[in-house]
């Protein structure tokens, strides 16, 4: 079944010269993945069209292609990309077309997701909310040039003409995992 060669004994040859290539997987981005390790911390805004992985601590806002969260991470700031995996803890928003809460993570803060998973265990605190395009109207965002429309004009309304600002309540909901005591 398996034959044994050495630098003397040349390899066997293919009948067919082209040499099988293993397949890779095509990759949104050309460039390695950006990473924040565990012992730093980022003061500021971070944006990227590739991947950004965080192990460390981030003040700031994080707006990205695609975002894992490590355990041992902490984002202070609002969260915008096309899929977010949160290990870790984030205090702020997440708009993403995919949401992966897995069982370490701890967020405090409202999502807007396309499509949203959470594993047991999982904390979260704040708002859940589908939407068919989370990332429209991200400040700092380039929109795709799929997604480009003419401007309209658009003519404001007087303070006087608009009606009264009514405050809403703030819904929270905690996840925990559920206990199946016998």
């Amino acid at each position: 079944m398996f034959s044994s060669w050495n630098k003397e004994t040349p390899a066997p040859q293919a009948a067919n010269t082209a040499v099988a290539q293993p397949q890779r997987r095509a990759t949104r981005s050309s460039s390695a993945p950006s990473i924040i390790s565990a012992d730093l911390v980022v003061t500021g805004t971070l944006t990227s069209s590739g991947d950004i992985q965080i192990d460390g601590k981030v003040e700031g806002n994080v707006n990205t292609s695609n975002l894992v969260i490590g355990e041992k991470a902490l984002i202070q700031g609002d969260v915008a990309a096309e899929e977010v995996t949160v290990r870790g803890r984030v205090q702020g928003s997440i708009r993403a077309r995919k949401v992966l809460l897995a069982s370490t993570c701890h967020v405090e803060g409202d999502i807007l997701h396309e499509a949203f998973a959470v594993e047991t265990g999982a904390f979260f605190e704040g708002n859940c909310r589908h939407s068919d395009n989370p990332l429209a109207n991200v400040p700092g965002r380039a929109k795709p040039e799929s997604e480009s429309a003419p401007v309209a004009s658009v003519t404001p309304i007087t303070t006087a003409a608009r009606p009264a600002d009514v405050p809403r309540p703030a819904a929270t909901a905690t996840f925990a995992p559920l206990n199946s005591g016998a």
